[in-house]
C-alpha cells in the first residue's frame, strides 16, 4: 500500500506520529512529510532518522492554505495532530475547537483538493458518548470524516478509534514513574478507575491494519485489554524497588469519567465484530458500498464496549509493560 507512496503525517513529531514513521520508513515509502508546529522537535527528529526519504513541513493545521500546500501529489494523510489533554481542553475550549473541529475540517479540504487517496484519522476512546470538551471535539472530529466520504471526491476517509497508548508524551507511566522516583507518591484519580492500555508498537499495527483494510466511512475500534490505574501503578512501583511509596487518591478532574467505553449503546446498532482486535462502526449516513463491504459480519451482541469490563490481571499488566520497555 505504501510502497512508493507519499506520506503526510499531522503532528509528526509526537509520540503516535515518531512510531509511525519508524514503522512506515520499513515500507518504503516515496517521501514522508512530517508536518507540525514544533521547530526544535523536527530538527531533534531529523536528526534522529536521518533518512533522505523524510521531509519536514513547519505548519499548523488550522492553516488550510498551508495544508494545501503541504499535501500537494500526497498520496495518504494520517491526521494525529491535536490537543490532547483533557484539563487543557477544559480550560481553553476556543483553542480546542480551533485544533480539533477547524483543523480536522482544513484536512478534509485539502485533501480533496488534491485528491489524496485516503484520510486516516485517529480518534480516541473519549469521543465515545463524550464527557468533557476534548472528547467533544474529537467526536466531532470523527462525524466530519464519516460526512467527508459523501463529498463525492477521489479521497477515502477512515477512522481509527483507541484508548489510552502506553509510552507517549503525558502518559501515566512516565508520570508514575516520575513520582515513584523524585516523590516517593503516586497521585491516582479514583482508587476505581480502569483505563484501556495498548503499547505504542501495538497501536501502530492496528493502526497499519485498518489503513490497508478500510473502505471510507467506518470508524475501527481498536479493542484494547483494560486495567485498574491503581494496579498499574502498584507494578511500577513493586519494579522500581523503592519502598515507602505511597498511592494518594486526589480525586477525579473536571470532565472526567471513572469508567471510559470505547463503543456507545447508540453505536452498537450499527457495530460490527471485524477480527479479535477490531470492531468497525458502521455510519447512519446512507453509503451503499460501505454496507454491502460488511454485510456479511455479524453485528456485536453487547450494547456498549466499557473498561470496566475484562480487566488485566497484575501480572497481565506486567507483560504488557514488559514488552513495552517500561520495567527494568
Amino acid at each position: 500500500m505504501f510502497e512508493n507512496q507519499r506520506i503526510l503525517v499531522t503532528g509528526g513529531t509526537g509520540s503516535w506520529g515518531h512510531e509511525l514513521i519508524s514503522q512506515l520508513l520499513t515500507l518504503n515509502p516515496k517521501e514522508i512529510i512530517v508536518y507540525s508546529r514544533g521547530e526544535s522537535s523536527q530538527v531533534a527528529m531529523s536528526r534522529e532518522f536521518e533518512d533522505s526519504r523524510l521531509s519536514f513541513c513547519i505548519g499548523d493545521i488550522r492553516d488550510k492554505d498551508a495544508l494545501v500546500a503541504a499535501s500537494r501529489e500526497v498520496d495518504y494523510i494520517y491526521h494525529l495532530a491535536a490537543l490532547k489533554h483533557v484539563p487543557v481542553c477544559e480550560d481553553q475550549p476556543y483553542e480546542a475547537l480551533k485544533t480539533n473541529v477547524i483543523g480536522t475540517q482544513n484536512v478534509i479540504e485539502a485533501a480533496v483538493e488534491n485528491e489524496v487517496k485516503k484520510v486516516i484519522y485517529i480518534s480516541t476512546d473519549k469521543a465515545a458518548n463524550p464527557s468533557n470538551f476534548y472528547g467533544m471535539t474529537k467526536a466531532i472530529g470523527e462525524k466530519l470524516i464519516v460526512y467527508a466520504n459523501l463529498l463525492r471526491s477521489k479521497t477515502a476517509f477512515v477512522t481509527v478509534r483507541g484508548g489510552n497508548v502506553l509510552g507517549t508524551n503525558g502518559s501515566v507511566v512516565h508520570l508514575f514513574k516520575d513520582q515513584i522516583k523524585n516523590k516517593g507518591v503516586v497521585s491516582i484519580t479514583d482508587m476505581e478507575m480502569p483505563r484501556f492500555f495498548l503499547t505504542l508498537r501495538d497501536a501502530i499495527s492496528l493502526l497499519f491494519e485498518a489503513s490497508v483494510k478500510s473502505v471510507g466511512g467506518e470508524i475501527f475500534v481498536m479493542t484494547m485489554p483494560t486495567c485498574k490505574i491503581v494496579d498499574l501503578a502498584e507494578v511500577l512501583i513493586e519494579d522500581s524497588g523503592i519502598t515507602g511509596v505511597q498511592i494518594v487518591e486526589r480525586g477525579t478532574r473536571p470532565g472526567e469519567k471513572i469508567h471510559e467505553i470505547l463503543m456507545s449503546e447508540f453505536e452498537s446498532r450499527t457495530t460490527i465484530v471485524y477480527d479479535d482486535q477490531y470492531l468497525v462502526i458502521l455510519p447512519t449516513l446512507n453509503l451503499p458500498e460501505l454496507k454491502a463491504h460488511y454485510k456479511n459480519y455479524k453485528p456485536v451482541t453487547f450494547s456498549s464496549f466499557s473498561s470496566q469490563f475484562n480487566l488485566m490481571t497484575k501480572e497481565e499488566i506486567k507483560n504488557i509493560l514488559q514488552r513495552g520497555g517500561f520495567l527494568a
